[in-house]
């Protein structure tokens, strides 16, 4: 067999995103904190989008980013970010979409207001960021990438916030249409699908025994924290996942995998 003379990439240099900008929409606090420091770490600039302002100029701040106040369920509010972007940004290289949140109710009592709610709350925002600054992309050409936060909860079933989950399952759908249609301009789109994460947040509704439960219940010992998160939104975001589109990365601690039986 010859010998293998193929050249050998700099993958830790594939990592790196120096001189790219990328925005992050909801990036305040939890995930969306520590995703806007991954990003920045690696050498982005970032435009932190929150609805809070205190939240938004605060993580911008740390990281030496730009504050941008505004409702992402909103069209005008993308179209300003958008433009907001495009002028103090470096480029619009990419962004990272972590909004999301759950009302907790049985099936046989979700009222119209709360489905409606729960759809912008979780896909609304992803469908006006990834057509509005998608465009700015590929006007622009230079590629890209989209990365969004799903959940387990779009994988399985959802009890008791099963709008939450149903609107999580049409995100993943959106996600591959996008990825497919702007594949030919080098735009990469994909998902994180988180399981349960210990956002402050969420850390604030567990006591702890619910907390030992849920660690017991993970192969790996533990609930995850954002971090985990925000390392899998890098790697999505990077050169280093060039050839990855369309596609949804699980970071549960292994729940999804166990075997559901008792062994014999």
């Amino acid at each position: 067999m010859p010998l293998d003379t193929s050249p050998v990439p700099d993958y830790q240099q594939q990592l790196r995103l120096d001189g790219k900008g990328y925005v992050v929409l909801g990036a305040g606090q939890g995930m969306g904190r520590q995703t806007t420091h991954a990003l920045s770490q690696a050498g982005a600039q970032v435009l932190c989008m929150d609805i809070d302002s205190d939240l938004a100029e605060a993580v911008a701040a740390e990281v030496g980013g730009i504050a941008f106040v505004g409702d992402a369920t909103k069209r005008s509010d993308i179209e300003a970010l958008a433009a907001v972007a495009a002028e103090r940004l470096p480029g619009v290289d990419g962004f990272v979409d972590i909004i999301g949140m759950a009302r907790w109710g049985g099936v046989l009592d979700v009222n119209d207001e709360d489905w409606d709610w729960q759809f912008d709350m979780v896909l609304r925002h992803a469908y006006l960021a990834s057509q509005i600054l998608g465009k700015h992309m590929v006007e622009v050409g230079k590629g890209g990438t989209m990365v969004f936060i799903a959940s387990v909860s779009a994988l399985t079933a959802a009890p008791n916030h099963a709008a939450y989950g149903a609107g999580k399952a049409a995100l993943l759908a959106w996600i591959k249409s996008v990825a497919i249609e702007l594949a030919p301009y080098g735009i990469r789109a994909n998902a994180v699908a988180p399981g349960t994460i210990l956002t402050p947040r969420m850390e604030a509704q567990f006591d702890e025994e619910r907390a030992r439960h849920n660690d017991e219940l993970t192969p790996l010992g533990a609930m995850g924290r954002p971090p985990d998160i925000a390392g899998a939104a890098l790697f999505l975001s990077s050169p280093l996942s060039g050839y990855i589109t369309g596609r949804t990365l699980v970071v549960d601690g292994g729940v999804d995998v166990k075997f559901p039986y008792t062994p014999l």
